[in-house]
């Protein structure tokens, strides 16, 4: 028996000395020389007690070793659990209860403020630092350059990443070996991918994104990537005469049209710009064409399902639209008595083999939301055109995606509620120029309290990663409400949508 998904993306690069990986410094790192420290850290990781069907929580930043580390766990026929780096001690708690990993691997730095959360949980701690020194790394250095992959089959779990839920708390969406093979291979074949190509890689690797598409498909395909730590300008600028393609989330792009030296000539070689994570406003798709004479491939996909959708490569790429179902992948649009005919907006649900196994240890959840019959309810509200493409129009569940991570505003609220002074909040997205939305807070103060809208973002500043804090926030007397007394947050979103449109 094989293992899926090493023997595709990794096991191939055995002897391979063209390039996998180009630094920002220069050095380049063969495809053979990244499969032996896969090796090692196996190794390292077995040593350290991980057996077949462990979770491997991983909170570390962006690196080539934290690249193999996914390969290490893949290999040990493990699950790979990565983690936002900009979670808190309090939020990493939640996952090591819920996950329960055999090993953490974090960063050096934050060792200190994540042992006693990983020992309430019985968690193994070893450290992995951005330039590839740690605990893990140090251990690998001494054990072998090869290893032999456990045998892993397509309904085997790989990965486990966390979304938020309707209730606020995250839940783990559990993706198999097969769920990630069949959706790299059909974007690899969409996209035109080969192993001629060089993808600029600033994505991070604990999302979707930059992990399951951007790596996966260069891994499968045998191609290279600029891999850098993030987005940089100065980088990517210098970097780009020697890619073929880039991916990233909208901010990457409203950022490059910002540079002046971004012009048609430095992009003229360029193979494809790929767009996802958030939506990308339909002014960002023109003034980019305008600029670059290229057109942003944009997509559609989720935690729990990778990618459903893309415009295509060849062919007509509508701005504001998700384009049409990927080969395999099933779309509905449903309504409370079935499906709808096209141009209605209802909730978009999708079946195929890119759709996870469900949520790790919430049997009623998965239950609500993955129908038996395989059609997973996506919870984002859309339509769907005669000729087939998909615009996407909102989200049912509150949800807001801001520079492609996932905010519940249930968690955002609770906290802003403790703030003193504070009555009631709510929280909601906003059209964003970069980010897609940004998160924004409307607050209710006390009686007889005059409530200053930054002393209470402040005040929750240190609770909660970066990306989820509300990037503004004001004070009204009294928030809407319907019949029911539910906040009608569609009237906030309207009376405040053009917050962030100059930002």
């Amino acid at each position: 028996m094989t293992n899926t998904l090493f023997d595709a993306l990794f096991a191939p690069l055995a002897g391979r000395d063209r390039p996998l990986m180009i630094l920002p410094d220069g050095q380049e790192i063969s495809g053979d020389r990244f499969l032996r420290q896969v090796a090692r850290l196996a190794h390292a990781l077995s040593a350290a007690g991980v057996q077949p069907g462990d979770r491997v929580a991983v909170q570390v930043a962006k690196s080539p070793a934290a690249l193999a580390a996914y390969g290490a766990t893949v290999a040990l026929g493990a699950v790979f659990l990565p983690l936002n780096t900009a979670y808190t001690a309090d939020e990493v708690d939640y996952f090591l209860g819920n996950a329960t990993p055999r090993v953490f691997l974090c960063d050096p730095v934050k060792r200190a403020a994540l042992l006693p959360v990983a020992q309430r949980h019985g968690v193994r701690v070893l450290t992995m630092g951005a330039t590839g020194g740690g605990e893990l790394t140090d251990l690998a250095k001494t054990q072998p350059e090869t290893f032999d992959a456990v045998p892993r089959g397509p309904g085997d779990l790989a990965a486990i990443l966390y979304t938020s839920g309707t209730t606020g708390r995250s839940k783990g969406a559990m993706l198999s070996h097969g769920n990630l093979l069949s959706n790299a291979q059909v974007l690899a074949d969409l996209w035109r991918f080969t192993a001629e190509d060089v993808l600029l890689h600033a994505l991070p690797i604990f999302h979707t994104h930059g992990l399951f598409v951007a790596s996966n498909i260069s891994l499968l395909t045998g191609g290279s990537m600029i891999f850098l730590p993030g987005f940089d300008a100065d980088q990517v600028v210098s970097l780009l005469p020697r890619a073929t393609a880039m991916m990233g989330v909208p901010t990457f792009y409203t950022r490059l049209l910002d540079d002046p030296r971004f012009t048609r000539d430095l992009a003229g070689h360029m193979r494809l710009f790929i767009s996802g994570s958030a939506p990308l406003l339909a002014e960002t798709h023109r003034a980019f064409e305008d600029r670059t004479g290229h057109r942003i491939l944009e997509r559609y996909g989720m935690t729990e399902t990778n990618m459903n959708t893309s415009n295509p490569y060849e062919g007509d790429r509508r701005a504001g639209t998700v384009g049409l179902p990927l080969p395999g992948v099933e779309l509905r649009i449903m309504g409370e008595a079935g499906p709808l005919p096209p141009g209605e907006v209802g909730v978009i649900e999708v079946r195929g083999p890119n759709v996870f196994q469900g949520y790790w240890q919430m049997p009623e959840k998965t239950a609500e939301e993955l129908r038996a019959d395989g059609w997973f309810i996506t919870g984002d509200l859309g339509t769907q055109d005669a000729d087939g493409y998909v615009t996407i129009v909102g989200r049912a569940k509150d949800l807001i995606i801001t520079g492609g991570y996932n905010v519940y505003p249930k968690e955002v609220e609770l906290l802003l509620d403790e703030q003193p002074g504070v009555l009631e909040s709510a929280v909601i997205g906003l059209p964003h120029p970069d980010f897609g939305e940004a998160v924004f807070a409307v607050l209710t103060a006390q009686k007889g309290v005059q409530l200053d809208a930054e002393a209470v973002l402040a005040g929750i500043r240190d609770r909660l990663a970066r990306f989820k804090q509300p990037k503004a926030a004001v004070v009204v007397d009294s928030l809407p409400r319907n019949t029911m007394g539910k906040v009608q947050k569609n009237l906030l979103r309207a009376t405040h949508a053009e917050r962030f449109r100059l930002s």
